[in-house]
Order: C-alpha cells, then structure tokens, then sequence
C-alpha cells in the first residue's frame, strides 16, 4: 500500500503545501496566500494539495508543519501565556535581574511573578548553596490562579540539572499536572541571562503551540485525514507534537531550516549555500552534511536575547515584492518595503499601481509572469542597473556567509528566485531544481527527528572518552524522546570546546544525533 505525507510550511507571504508519496516525489504541491489567522491559509493550502492529488486520504499516514505561530505571537506580545519567573541562584546572582535588557513591553508582560530562590551549582557541580525548598513550596501557593506556565533557571543547570528538577517536582506536586513547566537546562546552553530568556519565553507560548497543533489536527480531520502529526524545529529536523508542547520556543526559525533542508535534497547536495528568496526577505544559509549551519552567537528574539539552537542566517530586504523607488533618472533605492502577499493586487503587471523587483525582471525579459505591456514603459537602462544592484545584493550576502574565498555551489529556492540570474559571484555553479519553490514544505516534509545536547565535562573527573560517549548516548534519548526511530538514529554532529578559563581541564561538549520518524508516534494533545 502506497502510503503519502503532507508538508506544510507557513511564510510571511505564503502557505506552501505539497504532498509526497514514499519515495518522497512530490505528487501535488501549491502556493496558498497567508492569511491574517494563519489556520485558514493552512486549510486551504492543505485543501488544494488533497484534492489536485485525488489520492486515497486514509493513505496519508504524516503531516508535518513549520510554522510562525509563535515567533508572531512573541513579536507581537499576543496570546501569550501567565508566566512567573523563577531563578534558582540566590545569593550568587542578586546583582542582575532576570529580565534585565528585554524591551519594556515584553518584560512587563512576562515580569509579573518574578521570583529569586537560593540554591544553583558551580561550574563542576558543586553547590553554591543548599536548595531553599520551603521557599519554593511559598511561591507555589502564591501562584495558585494566578500563573499557567512557569519559567525554572538554575545557575549551571547545564552541568547539574537537580535543582531545577527539584523545583519542578514541588510546583507540580502543589499545582499539579496542568501547570506547564519550562526547564532551562532542557532548552538554552551556558549563559544564564540568554538561558533564562529562552525558557522565559518558551514558557509564554505554551498556550499557542497548543492552539496551533489543535488548529493544524482540526484542518486534518476536516478533510478526512487521520495522520499523525510533527512539527519543524530551527534545526531542520521534527519534533512531535508532545515534544512541541514543551518546547515551542524551538519552532521559532524552521521556515528558513526547512528551505534549507527542501534544497539539500531537492538538489541532491550535502554542503553548499542556499538563497531562499520569498515574498519580503532572501535568507543565505550554509548546508553542511545537509543540515544548516548553526549560529555562534546570542539570537535576539522579539528583542530578548537568547542562546539556544538557531541557524545561522543573514536576511536581506530583497523578495519577490519588495518595492523599488525611483527618485531620478540616475537614482532608486531597492526596498526593504515589500508588499507581501499582496503581490498580485499591487504590482504593475498584475495591473496594481507599485513597482516591485518582479516587475524590473519581468520587464527585462528574465520572467513571464503578468503582462509585460503594462512595464513596456519603463526606462531598460535604469532596470538594468536596478537588476545588477539587486544581484550584487544577494552576492554580498553570500560573500558574507563563506567561510572562504574559494567557489561554493549555490542552490536557489523560494517563489521570488525568479529575480536571480544563472550565474552569480563566488559560486562554483548555480542551481536552482524542480519543485524550488515550495521547498520549505518539502524540507518539512523529509525532515528527521533529532535530539541535541550540550553539557561541560570536567575532563580530570571522566576523562575525554566517556564525557563524548556520554554526550552522545543523552543526545541519542533525546532524538527517541522527541519520536525518532531507535534503531536509525545517528550522531551528526560533534562539537568539542576546551575552556582554558576553567579549571579541572574542563571542556564543553555539543552532540545532535538525528533519524527517521518513529512510525507509531503519538498524535494526541494531552
């Protein structure tokens, strides 16, 4: 019985949508605009697919989303979740506040219940005092009706996690199971002001994962499909939808991963750079072994900085919407305004009254889309310069991601890569495969499901062997726990830190372990 999967991914501008059989050829694919709810663009998109595809619909066994629900949520200080904020650290981290740098509005959203706890550990585990238990049984009464999701940082957590656990077992035991309980050591790495804001504002969005999920499950069942349900991370892999439930915060940037993974195996390419060009911005990537490249540095979200697992990324105002001024006949500036999704009301060939960057290319011959008579008017030699402006934006980004000045290849996705050329700066070759424009809902479609790690080892105490081994058995769970296949997880990345600074020969070890979706995955909301 051939058996399908349905991938959706949810842009600023678009709703893409396809559905792939098991060998993962695409059957039925679609751009849907995006709607202000985002539920219903989903519905439709889903809709479209199901319908063009004419397959049986008990056949379609998955169904995988990437969504910005929370992102917006966060950006927009909407449908978020009654927080309190507990640190575990007093009286080591007293001087700095939590929520010390988050925007104004932001923290008086979520810096309601604040709460200083003595307890925390050393960097090699020690204690730096006694938990305060009695403390925390205080708090938790206080809390009762007044908060839905709680926020638990201990200092070092990363290296010992006891007191955080212990924390999280006395508000359960007091407000029981339906208190939503977000652990930093199970979310940011080492770095406790970056930590605490992850799992501050994991613990905020909670609420609309859930909705999400429920809204994704529901447009399901509308159709008739009884599949089991995923969600893309910022990593490029899956989570399920238990797993999601507890760690929103990782659903942030999957739009970008997935693009990234849709051209890694669309073009059958492990490591290259990745253009994917949308409706408002272009993002450059880097593949390496067929998964994103990963930042280095502090992400700022919705303003607050964090330290968790995000892709490295640089985004330019340039898609296929952006709009291009023209102050004289010698001078333009090239967005970085776009109409989004209003593209085909507001752009000149489509008969709106806005020059956007689709217009120049379909004006100069390098598309067919609209009617050209409708740009026949516009002056060829400025397009010309405004096109080469428009390429040289997208080489420097390129030139910034390359980590030297040797060619790469360069593989183009997106709907707006139609403004790109053939040839571009600094690639060995150019790409651009069948189906790149939806991509990112096929690299939500084919994604794994992975687990990632990160811990300091004292290396005097283990030795360098069995803190790796360690590492990656943790990251091994990790993958089974969020619902990969046991028996197909592989180690696909080491990362291996000495940190001269701290004694004991002390190094930080970062292991992700990856594997295909666990077949019989749960699909219920508990």
């Amino acid at each position: 019985m051939a058996t399908y999967r349905i991938g959706i991914d949810v842009g600023g501008t678009h709703t893409d949508a396809v559905l792939l059989n098991d060998k993962n050829e695409v059957i039925s694919e679609t751009k849907a605009s995006t709607t202000e709810d985002v539920a219903t663009g989903i519905y439709h998109a889903m809709h479209k697919i199901v319908s063009h595809a004419n397959v049986p619909k008990e056949n379609i066994k998955y169904a995988m989303l990437g969504t910005t629900h929370c992102t917006n949520a966060i950006v927009e200080r909407k449908r978020l979740n009654q927080v309190a904020v507990v640190r575990i650290g007093a009286p080591a981290t007293l001087a700095v506040k939590p929520l010390i740098g988050v925007p104004n509005d932001l923290r008086e959203l979520l810096g309601e219940h604040v709460f200083l706890v003595r307890g925390g550990h050393e960097f090699d585990g020690r204690e730096i005092v006694e938990l305060d238990e009695n403390h925390l049984y205080e708090i938790a009464n206080e809390l009762k009706e007044k908060v839905d999701s709680i926020a638990i940082t201990s200092v070092f957590s990363p290296v010992s996690k006891a007191h955080e656990e212990r924390a999280a077992e006395i508000f359960q035991e007091v407000l029981g199971d339906s208190i939503a309980l977000s652990l930093s050591s199970e979310i940011g790495s080492v770095g406790l002001l970056e930590r605490e804001n992850a799992t501050i504002l994991n613990a905020s969005v909670i609420n609309v994962a859930k909705m999400a999920a429920e809204g994704f499950i529901d447009a399901l069942k509308n159709e008739g499909i009884q599949a089991k349900v995923f969600f893309g991370q910022n990593d490029g892999t899956l989570m399920s939808v238990k797993y999601a439930m507890k760690y929103p915060i990782f659903t942030v940037a999957c739009g970008p991963t997935n693009s990234l993974r849709g051209a890694s195996y669309l073009s059958e390419l492990s490591d290259a750079i990745v253009v994917d060009v949308g409706g408002t911005t272009s993002d450059v990537g880097v593949l390496v072994q067929s998964f994103p490249r990963e930042s280095s540095l502090a992400v700022e979200i919705g303003g607050a900085r964090t330290n968790f697992r995000m892709p490295d990324l640089v985004s330019i105002g340039l898609g296929g919407g952006t709009i291009i001024k023209i102050e004289d006949e010698h001078s333009f500036t090239i967005g970085p305004e776009s109409v989004g999704y209003r593209l085909p009301e507001k752009g000149l060939v489509f008969g709106g009254d806005t020059l956007t960057t689709t217009d120049v290319v379909v004006a100069l011959g390098k598309s067919n889309l609209g009617d050209v008579k409708k740009v026949s008017h516009l002056d060829k030699n400025l397009l010309e310069k405004i096109y080469v402006r428009m390429v040289e934006m997208v080489e420097e980004a390129i030139d910034r991601m390359k980590t030297s000045a040797d060619p790469v290849p360069v593989i183009l996705v997106g709907g707006g890569s139609i403004l790109l050329p053939e040839t571009l700066k600094g690639a060995s070759h150019v790409i651009r495969p069948n189906h790149s424009g939806v991509a990112n809902a096929i690299g939500s479609a084919i994604a794994q499901v992975s687990g990632q790690v990160e811990k300091i080892f004292v290396l005097d105490e283990i030795g360098r062997a069995a803190a790796l081994q360690s590492a990656k058995e943790q990251a091994i769970k990790e993958a089974v726990q969020a619902g990969a296949e046991p028996s197909s997880v592989e180690i696909v990345d080491i990362e291996d830190v000495p940190l001269a600074y701290l004694p004991g020969n002390a190094t930080r070890v970062r292991v992700k372990a990856a594997g295909d979706l666990k077949y019989q995955s749960e699909v219920a909301i508990n």
